[in-house]
């Protein structure tokens, strides 16, 4: 029962969600979350997505399936497992983490306690 409420919970606007679709995913195995981006108009790196999102939790649109984590648990499996990177295509470069969505989920068997 406390997973079919959580599922509706999601699905019925009871919480927040960012949405984030990685079409590189397929190929790779990794996912991209992006940490700080380029402001051309300051011509400066600023704090972005996982940093400053507000979400409770982000969705991760993978194919025809899709993998959803509480932030809190996708900030520290970045933490520990993030591999730190550089997208230098212009004009969105970013900086970020790679991760694989295995290592989420043994980020969450590893802690529960960061589950939503």
């Amino acid at each position: 029962m406390q997973g079919e409420n959580l599922v509706d919970t999601l699905l019925t606007g009871g919480k927040t969600i960012e949405v984030k679709t990685d079409f590189k995913w397929i190929n790779t195995g990794n996912l991209y979350i992006e940490t700080e981006c380029w402001y051309v108009s300051t011509n400066s790196w600023q704090p972005s997505g996982l940093s400053v999102t507000k979400a409770e939790y982000w969705a991760f649109v993978l194919a025809d399936s899709v993998l959803m984590v509480p932030t809190k648990l996708l900030r520290l499996a970045v933490e520990i497992e993030g591999y730190p990177i550089s997208c230098q295509i212009p004009p969105n470069q970013s900086r970020g983490y790679l991760i694989k969505p295995e290592l989420l989920l043994q980020t969450n068997r590893k802690n529960p306690q960061s589950q939503g």
